[in-house]
């Protein structure tokens, strides 16, 4: 799908031909995702940010083909490339390729969804940024947009675009992302979610806001061991907070039609269940399984279907 930057998203072709293919079976997919999410086992080969694959291949994670009947009637996970500050130019590459491949393989098993097997980096600047109608942010307390990249995202959100903003952390971190966004969506407050809400439970139902660390949260807290850190309530990474402890909060942002453009996973790490599904059976059981990989996916097919 290749759309001109004045052509809005919600006309794309693929979002009709996905009515018609994907998103009536998504009523089946819904109850099949369900019931597979008891079925789900870590798979050994699936990628890990700590893994020792490095930056090329796949590491692992398996491969599949394009529909050959509809090439680019797929979804492709798309990653932000934006201006930062810190080392590299900011966090935009944080848990990648990791996160990317292993999601987009559980898309593609678990939902009726096809999903492209490579994903894509693109930035709020190129035109065809407007061929993806969803984009993953990471890191975004280090956002620093150039004036270019604030009217690239601006424009892209108000054509239909959405946007899924991970990993960030304490009242500060959420204070720097918040006046980036001021400057993309001055118009616009954000709006915290409560758990009621339908982005919570649109394929499965979580009965509680996710909070996902790092794999290694626990040594920074100076527990011996994962089990005894979470037997202790404590799943956040080491911060300074203002409030403890500190909850998720999930804001979107919404249009005056009341659609909406985004959603930022604030005090949680969604991401790193994807990236570290591999690293043990122990946090793919209590983290990954549980809660990165629904709540993602809840995130997604949501976004794709309002």
């Amino acid at each position: 799908m290749v759309l001109s930057p004045s052509q809005p998203l919600g006309q794309a072709r693929p979002l009709k031909t996905r009515t018609q293919k994907i998103v009536l079976p998504i009523l089946a997919a819904i109850l099949l995702a369900a019931a597979a999410v008891a079925q789900w086992t870590r798979d050994p080969g699936g990628r890990s940010g700590r893994g020792g694959f490095g930056r090329g291949g796949r590491g692992g994670v398996p491969e599949w083909e394009n529909d050959a009947e509809m090439p680019h009637d797929k979804f492709t996970f798309t990653r932000i490339q934006y201006s930062g500050y810190g080392r590299g130019g900011g966090g935009w590459r944080v848990d990648y390729p990791n996160a990317d491949l292993n999601f987009s393989h559980r898309i593609e098993q678990l939902t009726a969804i096809k999903a492209d097997p490579e994903g894509t980096v693109v930035q709020f600047t190129e035109k065809k940024l407007y061929g993806y109608p969803f984009v993953y942010i990471t890191d975004p307390r280090s956002m620093s947009l150039g004036e270019d990249e604030v009217k690239g995202f601006s424009k892209y959100l108000r054509s239909g675009g959405f946007f899924m903003a991970d990993d960030f952390w304490s009242e500060s971190e959420w204070e720097a992302f918040y006046r980036e966004m001021k400057r993309v969506l001055p118009d616009v407050e954000p709006v915290d979610l409560p758990v009621e809400h339908p982005l919570f439970s649109h394929v499965f139902p979580l009965d509680s806001k996710p909070q996902v660390p790092s794999e290694d949260w626990y040594v920074s807290h100076r527990f011996a061991t994962a089990q005894q850190a979470l037997d202790s309530g404590v799943t956040w990474e080491t911060k300074r907070y203002d409030v403890m402890p500190p909850k998720p909060h999930f804001y979107a942002y919404f249009d005056k039609k009341g659609r909406m453009m985004g959603v930022a996973c604030h005090n949680t790490d969604i991401g790193d269940g994807w990236e570290e599904e591999g690293v043990s059976e122990w946090y793919f059981k209590n983290f990954s399984e549980p809660k990165s990989y629904p709540m993602g996916i809840n995130i997604l097919i949501y976004a794709m279907t309002h």
